[in-house]
């Protein structure tokens, strides 16, 4: 059964944006690419084994989205590169997060909520390697308690966090290169978007992640 975000909200009236990550705008976009012919077959048994608990989800003919909370995010996205990677087929998985703006265009919330908190979500080693370019935004428009907007200087906290944990390989033209467990790496992009929404309010990551290549050979699976 498909989860909507009236099902995973108090029926009272929330009074912190921030506390709820569906109000919020908490979520990502996923698309999977597939290089076999049986593509749609294995797209679906993944997303059809997958735990959805917390979530509210809804599969397109472009992508899938998650909104929930970023721990439970987390969980869901590693699940699902895990399956896919379990497949042994050659995927691209693309991942669009976004955290305060729950609307199309205005990304005003009730109140003037500003920036949300939250604990950073701890990886899962799952066995299986794979490459990935990150990308990070920071769309701050506003000059917030503690300092003005830098997008570069939260770009290159969120980089030095990837090189603390590991994933870090190179920075490369518009995109940071990582490596590593499809879980640590996964959790390196998600951390990079919980820290910097620690301070700014609208935060976007992009990450596409590939599972499995030709060019990765002898790398642990």
């Amino acid at each position: 059964m498909m989860l909507t975000p009236t099902d995973l909200t108090d029926a009272t009236e929330v009074t912190d944006p921030t506390s709820d990550p569906l109000t919020f705008g908490v979520g990502v976009r996923v698309t999977a690419a597939v290089m076999a012919d049986d593509y749609a077959a294995v797209l679906t048994r993944a997303l059809a084994g997958l735990d959805t608990a917390g979530l509210a989800v809804e599969t397109g003919d472009v992508s899938t989205y998650a909104g929930g909370s970023e721990s439970d995010l987390l969980r869901w996205l590693t699940d699902l590169a895990q399956a896919l990677a379990a497949t042994e087929r050659h995927v691209a998985l693309t991942v669009h997060l976004s955290r305060g703006c729950p609307g199309e265009v205005v990304c005003d919330l009730p109140g003037g909520a500003g920036p949300r908190g939250g604990e950073v979500p701890t990886s899962r080693t799952t066995g299986r390697w794979a490459a990935a370019e990150w990308a990070l935004y920071p769309l701050a428009d506003q000059a917030v308690t503690g300092g003005e907007p830098d997008h570069m200087r939260d770009i290159y906290a969120a980089i030095d966090h990837a090189r603390e944990l590991g994933t870090f390989r190179v920075s490369e033209h518009f995109v940071t290169r990582l490596e590593g467990d499809v879980g640590d790496v996964l959790a390196t992009a998600v951390a990079g978007w919980v820290l910097v929404g620690r301070g700014v309010q609208h935060v976007t990551s992009h990450l596409t992640l590939s599972l499995n290549s030709p060019s990765h050979v002898g790398r642990a699976r």
